[in-house]
């Protein structure tokens, strides 16, 4: 019994780990430089091709068939997996020159799935067999198979570059690939350049291969300098666009999107380009549909008048016609070990060199394949013509011989015949003894010699032996290039993207409640019959227009701003503000402001700030529970805010914002505490920030728990917060009752007994002057 050796836990842990990383890496995930496939790739061509002759020309078969045959013979993997692989090597949208000719549904654009293997059929495609012609001329190493009853190819014998023509994305442990498909004609240009020219470089290349060639088209949105060093360091990234175009039907204008980048679903596409359509998120169109058939044809009627490049705008901006392609040149390079290749990322010249001192290789065993066959049928001829200068004589022979072997001996004899030719004679015809067929035997003798002797040449010569492989790689371009799909450089135009133009210009009605829910009403009969939840009130109500925005204040000193039309429209109870912006624990809605050009009062009084001019209006003032007084400018919080909004206040941690008003031509402040004293203010006590400041004092606090309980703006001496105190007695904080003050004081009592213990507090309703004109309007 063998004995068990303990073995440390993450010792057999990284062994075991780097084992199956090793794996993933050579055998399934990468492809190789050479031949350009996946081992699942290999494996489905090399079946095809040599187990059940399923050539162009021929019969389809059954994918179900294929699969088994892969699975059984070469991939012990799952059947989707091989399935899939073939799948996608069938697809004119995936690959940019398919190697599988699929009979059935394989798929489609709009990311419909492949029909069941049972139901589709396949054979190979013409550029396909340009991978394996070559393979039974001994140009390639093979290996056993997973259970050692056959040998598969360690690498296809391609005649062309497939890594760069087809491309590959595969993910393996702790690295990845994704090779964008290239231009057949302008890689096997630039491979021609290279074998006249090896001390081109990536630059140099570039003349020739232009950039990605996707089978979807489009436009690529790259300069010649963002792609050459991407070539040059193997990994970067490129920017689709779909192509359009316009066309006239009568009065309407139509555009055509007429392609869609490469790895999109054009019915995801479609899908969300007709929710945003009837959301009026796109408002310059008026109707979309699909008109297409092999090639992408998606028409968008346009509004009268509406500017196509408006919508493009958008379209790019918002869908997935334009996309980012990240491009990594990760592949398998061959290594000591022809069985093992290493990954490597490689950039635009050394993946051709690999190539082409693969194929120079190829092509040179090839040759010396053909040789030796030529050699032995030159061999074989030769016996021929010896046997027919004394074919009497060998018919003697062989008359007199006891069977094959004796005959054989005697021939070989008198003939001085190798084994080999002696086998050919015996094994021939009796016709052939003719005179015509000698005649035709050195005829072929005659051609066989003169092959063996180009042959010859070209194997003793490396630059002969080159010019082979540059007029095979000729000989392809003609048969298979095909025009760019692709078109590549900056955009036909700078496209501007302004967010109010694709906003449905609209009169609506934002409704904050006093617990921060939000909504947006088209209209209401009035404001009591306005829906909000129990124990909640209505707290602002502002008309405005969709295109403008409102912007939330809150207690911790920030401000959130979106748009109008953002605002969710719905005549229930709405939607919580955190579910829109990152709001603090505890943080809560105590101002509200609409930038509604109509809403804006353009008499307002000059007012101090600290140093400099004047900044224009209008302002905020807000007030601290803490007693601390801010203004600020409204227009630095006009914008669309991110989800974490802006500081317009810092306040410290004990204490917090209360209320925010807009000041208009208010020009007086009102305040009351809880300990029972009120102050009134000029608003001109209060320097305006120019960035989010701690503010000044307003009124000092009573020692213990005191804090502001009420604040409101005035523009009269009867102005002021309306307070209840704790025996119920109401009364108005205003400047006819307790006079102005200067801020920082203590204030006026109210109270000698008590405390206020509540602020009746309406809610703010302003609704839109018409009267009042859009800036730059008449």
């Amino acid at each position: 019994m063998q004995a068990v050796e303990p073995v440390p836990l993450h010792l057999a842990a990284r062994s075991r780990y780097l084992n199956y990383a090793l794996s993933v890496i050579t055998s399934r995930a990468l492809p190789d430089v050479r031949d350009g496939l996946k081992p699942v790739q290999r494996r489905i061509l090399f079946t095809m091709f040599h187990e059940l002759s399923l050539h162009p020309t021929g019969r389809y078969r059954k994918c179900a068939a294929v699969v088994g045959e892969v699975m059984g013979k070469f991939h012990p993997h799952g059947d989707q997996s091989i399935y899939d692989a073939m799948v996608r090597m069938a697809q004119d949208f995936s690959l940019r020159n398919p190697l599988v000719d699929g009979q059935g549904n394989f798929g489609s654009l709009d990311g419909d799935r492949a029909a069941a293997m049972r139901y589709t059929e396949c054979r190979l495609r013409p550029l396909a067999e340009e991978l394996l012609t070559e393979i039974k001329k001994d140009t390639v190493e093979w290996r056993p198979n997973y259970d050692g009853q056959r040998s598969e190819p360690v690498v296809l014998p391609a005649q062309f570059p497939q890594v760069l023509v087809n491309g590959s994305e595969g993910i393996a442990v702790g690295m990845a690939t994704r090779i964008p498909p290239h231009n057949l004609g302008e890689v096997i240009d630039a491979c021609v350049a290279l074998i006249d020219d090896h001390t081109l470089d990536v630059a140099d290349l570039m003349q020739y291969i232009k950039g990605p060639d996707f089978p979807t088209g489009g436009r690529i949105l790259a300069s010649h300098e963002e792609l050459l060093e991407l070539y040059q360091e193997g990994r970067g990234k490129v920017r689709i666009q779909a192509e359009s175009t316009t066309e006239k039907d009568g009065r309407r204008t139509l555009l055509i999107i007429t392609s869609v980048p490469f790895g999109q679903n054009k019915a995801k596409i479609l899908e969300g380009l007709g929710n945003d359509i009837a959301a009026k998120k796109l408002p310059q169109v008026i109707d979309l549909r699909d008109e297409s058939t092999n090639d992408v044809r998606i028409v968008m009627e346009l509004k009268q008048g509406a500017s196509q490049e408006a919508v493009l705008a958008w379209l790019y901006k918002h869908t997935a016609l334009e996309a980012l392609w990240h491009v990594n040149l990760t592949v398998l390079v061959p290594s000591e070990n022809p069985d093992v290749a290493t990954p490597a990322r490689l950039n635009l010249y050394e993946v051709l060199r690999y190539w082409l001192d693969f194929r120079f290789e190829t092509v040179r065993r090839r040759f010396e394949y053909e040789l030796r066959k030529l050699l032995e049928r030159i061999h074989i001829l030769e016996g021929f013509v010896i046997l027919f200068d004394a074919l009497d004589e060998a018919i003697r022979i062989i008359r007199a011989s006891e069977g094959r072997r004796s005959a054989g001996e005697g021939l070989m004899d008198r003939f001085d015949l190798s084994e080999l030719q002696t086998d050919a004679i015996l094994d021939m015809q009796l016709y052939k003894l003719s005179k015509m067929q000698i005649d035709l035997i050195r005829e072929e003798l005659e051609e066989k010699l003169a092959e063996a002797n180009r042959i010859e040449a070209i194997l003793a010569s490396n630059g002969r032996l080159w010019n082979e492989v540059k007029n095979e790689l000729l000989e392809l371009r003609r048969l298979y290039a095909d025009p760019r799909r692709c078109t590549i450089g900056e955009s036909k135009r700078e496209l501007a993207y302004e967010e109010d133009v694709y906003i449905v210009k609209e009169d609506a009605y934002v409704v904050v409640t006093r617990d921060g829910w939000i909504k947006r009403q088209s209209s209401f009969s009035e404001l009591e019959k306005i829906r909000v939840r129990e124990d909640d009130e209505v707290g602002w109500l502002y008309k405005a227009h969709t295109r403008s925005t409102v912007t939330f204040f809150t207690s911790t000193g920030s401000a959130y701003v979106m748009r109008v039309d953002d605002v969710p429209a719905t005549t229930g109870y709405g939607e919580p503000l955190q579910r829109h912006f990152s709001f603090e624990d505890g943080e809560r809605v105590v101002g509200v402001c609409s930038h509604d050009a109509r809403h804006r009062i353009d008499n307002q009084q000059p007012l101090p700030i600290v140093d400099g001019d004047d900044p224009p209006g209008p302002y905020g003032v807000a007030m601290s529970s803490g007693g601390r007084f801010f203004r600020f400018q409204l227009a630095q919080h006009e914008d669309p805010s991110t989800t974490r909004g802006r500081k317009f206040a810092r306040v410290k941690k004990d204490d917090a914002i209360m209320v925010v008003y807009t000041c208009d031509n208010y020009d007086k402040i009102c305040v009351a505490t809880q300990s029972g004293r009120a102050m009134v203010i000029e608003l001109e006590e209060a320097p305006i920030l120019k960035a989010a400041g701690m503010g000044v004092t307003a009124i000092k606090l009573q020692s213990g728990p005191d804090h502001v309980m009420a604040c409101e703006l005035a523009k009269s001496s009867l102005d002021g917060p309306e307070v209840v105190t704790g025996q119920g007695r109401e009364l108005v904080v205003r400047e006819r009752k307790f006079g102005l003050s200067k801020r920082g004081g203590k204030g006026n009592v109210v109270l000698r007994r008590g405390t206020i213990e509540s602020w009746r507090r309406g809610p703010v309703v302003r609704l839109a002057r018409d009267d009042v004109p859009e800036p730059g309007e008449e």
